[in-house]
């Protein structure tokens, strides 16, 4: 009898402990953000080049910034508990490139250089 209620004492502990490193797992997530890139030299472009790195990962909960000038795409990780998808969309705003449907910022997109503004 003792071993019967070890045993799903063991099973109920194996059990929550597998649905909790589930649930820790799904607070990483990755988006691929849509953007509009016109510089032909982004990554070594002093206006946005290491820019994205620079600030997008001291956005909390940032974990890495992959920029992609070709298809036009920033691809970010996070962690979910500490950001979100829309502020991290803002943040990029902020550096005067759209991001999906959120529009850069105005007075951003007026301080990149000119090779960064569309033509």
């Amino acid at each position: 009898m003792k071993s019967i209620k070890f045993i799903l004492i063991a099973f109920t502990a194996l059990l929550f402990s597998t649905n909790l490193s589930a649930q820790q797992q799904k607070t990483v997530q990755t988006a691929t953000i849509k953007t509009a890139i016109y510089c032909d030299h982004c990554k070594n472009c002093e206006s946005c080049g290491d820019k994205f790195n620079r600030t997008l990962l001291k956005e909390k909960g940032v974990q890495m910034v992959v920029l992609d000038e070709k298809a036009m795409t920033i691809k970010v990780t996070y962690n979910s508990k500490k950001t979100n998808l829309t502020k991290i969309k803002q943040a990029i705003s902020k550096l005067g490139y759209d991001a999906d449907d959120v529009k850069a910022e105005a007075i951003a997109y007026a301080g990149l250089d000119d090779c960064c503004k569309k033509q």
